[in-house]
């Protein structure tokens, strides 16, 4: 299946910010389970191009003059296929996924309820109930929490986005002894409705990565494609920034994936 991917993401200032620098994790690489076709960033200054910590093509976009407005556009095409997972085990251990972080700390009633599902017999099998019976507990509700909601609240509020969905997951294979770990990317769906950018977790079981999509109660990652991965949202958030000045922020942003149509 090839994809067609499509995404803007605009900030607009209230007052001119001095100095900005984004940090963009936006290229995705090539695996088994996906391979890039073409792929352009469009940003208004040069950009470097490095790797971060987990191993994702990161670019660092430094703005120096005074501005009240960026836009940062990434589109490409992609090759998804079917049915295998990501074979880059990347350069780092499993275990370094088992390090916890604020947005991702289990709190008594998550351990509690990893507990509950979990079978060390069948990990995959149990896992797979537990992602079913947490979308069950945590329906997706879209405006109802911030990116600065942890796993524990989100849990507690008992509703949230992709983004909520992974981090408690996260929470509940780590709190078990399991690595697991934050995936940012797109996803393709033929309901307009459904939002473009997606997350969703790997565990590491039987010696590789395996998905985990909790929104989506899936475990084939036949429609994803991923972008970066991390220990939580802000190791692998596409877009992050910080800047001195401007006053209010807004951000837009706007993405799209669909099938790859060859001109006639």
């Amino acid at each position: 299946m090839k994809l067609n991917v499509s995404h803007q993401t605009h900030y607009t200032y209230a007052q001119q910010v001095k100095h900005s620098t984004q940090y963009l994790r936006l290229t995705p690489q090539n695996s088994s389970h996906q391979k890039i076709l073409s792929w352009d960033l469009t940003l208004p200054e040069y950009a470097t191009r490095t790797f971060d910590a987990y191993g994702n093509v990161l670019h660092v976009l430094t703005l120096d003059q005074p501005h009240q407005a960026i836009t940062i556009e990434a589109n490409g095409v992609v090759e998804i296929e079917d049915n295998t997972e990501d074979d880059n085990c990347g350069h780092l251990s499993p275990l370094v996924f088992l390090r916890t972080s604020p947005l991702t700390l289990a709190d008594g009633a998550i351990r509690d309820f990893a507990n509950r599902y979990y079978r060390p017999q069948a990990q995959h099998e149990s896992l797979c109930s537990l992602m079913g019976e947490l979308l069950l507990k945590m329906p997706y509700s879209p405006g109802t929490t911030t990116v600065k909601d942890s796993a524990s609240q989100a849990f507690s509020a008992q509703q949230g986005v992709c983004q909520d969905h992974t981090h408690v997951f996260l929470a509940c294979c780590r709190s078990l002894g399991i690595p697991a770990r934050y995936v940012s990317g797109y996803l393709y769906t033929q309901d307009s409705a459904h939002v473009a950018m997606h997350a969703w977790a790997e565990a590491w079981l039987d010696d590789r990565w395996q998905s985990f999509d909790v929104t989506n109660n899936t475990c084939q990652p036949n429609q994803h494609l991923k972008l970066a991965i991390g220990i939580d949202y802000l190791d692998a958030c596409p877009v992050r920034g910080i800047r001195l000045g401007g006053g209010c922020e807004d951000m837009r942003t706007v993405a799209a994936v669909e099938m790859f149509d060859i001109p006639q």
